[in-house]
């Protein structure tokens, strides 16, 4: 039987909730089933910090309508009509007025208005429509143009974990220290670890990227344990500085954002001395973080500090590699390598500027 709306409240704004009884995450050993009321009200107990990390910064909407469970799929194209999930990148119709928006333009050169949190009651009104995680861009409004936010997302490859995740963090920590930078880590809500670096606003898409692949390949000098490679057949048992993260219109879950996955984890901002004594990162999840939370906020001075990207810059200039491969359905960019799997590649096919020879 359907159950009545509710309302939550998020800094002073009253939400309206429909179907607040519908489970959306089902029971685990850890948690007990969630329902969409729940999801709600989590995401109005963290506003404040929500606010801080993505407040004023263009946001896609990961939406799981029916709740999610283990099996269930996201859409990988705004063809996949069969998915249970998909990514909301344009501002749905009908939103209330005090869910504000941005203008961005994609890759491909196409423009479109996206979410843009300015106050709290957004992401309580994002989570009523069916939103888990929010996917921000590394820009502020009003200049979307020019990251404030570098990225470096430690991705386990098959035959590692979060152990060798928390190893290759604390190397990039010791890295990022000897080049006068502070960096804010936090959990994935998965296997992962993400590290951010607040950067001062001076520079081009392609440049923080070029920085996070310069800073990747010295990581990758100090830990055989670390990998740049593109092409997950070259990856091997690793951890994977995914670069393509920094690139326009890329993003990873956003600080505080529940995932998609059994006991609705949280991607969880920490100290550096608290994500060296994480054993599970599951334990942090929406029943647990808001208690997390209300012993401080461990990247509420962020801010405080836009450090400079040159430090980064110049790895990408002096150590050895060049241009390294942009995701397939971004154009085709100067310098980049062919876009074929190595294994696959057939030299006489392809010429020094990685274009392939028509013939």
């Amino acid at each position: 039987m359907a159950t009545n709306p509710v309302v939550v409240e998020a800094a002073g704004r009253q939400v309206r909730v429909t179907s607040p009884d519908r489970v959306v995450y089902e029971p685990t050993e850890r948690t007990p089933a969630i329902t969409k009321l729940q999801v709600c009200e989590y995401y109005a107990s963290v506003g404040d910090a929500l606010m801080r990390t993505m407040g004023q910064r263009p946001t896609a909407m990961e939406r799981w309508p029916d709740g999610w469970r283990e099996g269930m799929r996201l859409a990988t194209s705004t063809q996949d009509r069969e998915a249970d999930g998909f990514y909301q990148k344009r501002m749905p119709r009908g939103a209330p007025d005090y869910v504000e928006s941005v203008r961005i333009t994609f890759p491909s050169g196409r423009p479109a208005d996206e979410l843009c949190p300015s106050e709290p009651a957004a992401f309580v009104w994002a989570a009523q429509m069916g939103t888990l995680t929010f996917h921000p861009w590394p820009v502020r409004r009003p200049d979307v143009d020019h990251p404030d936010e570098l990225r470096l997302d430690l991705d386990p490859q098959p035959g590692t974990d979060f152990r060798d995740a928390q190893r290759v963090a604390d190397v990039a920590r010791e890295l990022l220290e000897e080049l006068g930078l502070r960096g804010y880590p936090k959990t994935s809500g998965n296997r992962g670890i993400h590290i951010y670096l607040r950067i001062r606003p001076e520079h081009r898409f392609e440049d923080v990227r070029h920085a996070a692949i310069g800073f990747g390949r010295e990581l990758e000098r100090r830990d055989d344990g670390v990998t740049t490679a593109w092409w997950k057949e070259e990856r091997g048992e690793r951890i994977f500085i995914d670069f393509n993260q920094n690139n326009r219109d890329r993003t990873i879950a956003g600080a505080w954002s529940l995932r998609a996955r059994p006991g609705a984890p949280v991607s969880t901002p920490m100290t550096w001395e608290q994500l060296a004594e994480v054993k599970d990162p599951r334990e942090f999840n929406l029943i647990t973080v808001p208690d997390y939370l209300s012993h401080g906020d461990p990247w509420a001075d962020m801010d405080d500090e836009a450090f400079p990207l040159e430090p980064l810059l110049d790895l990408w200039e002096t150590l050895p590699g060049g241009e390294l491969n942009f995701p397939p359905d971004y154009p085709k960019m100067p310098g980049e390598p062919p876009r074929v799997q190595p294994s696959k590649k057939v030299a006489a096919h392809w010429d020094e500027q990685g274009n392939r020879i028509e013939k």
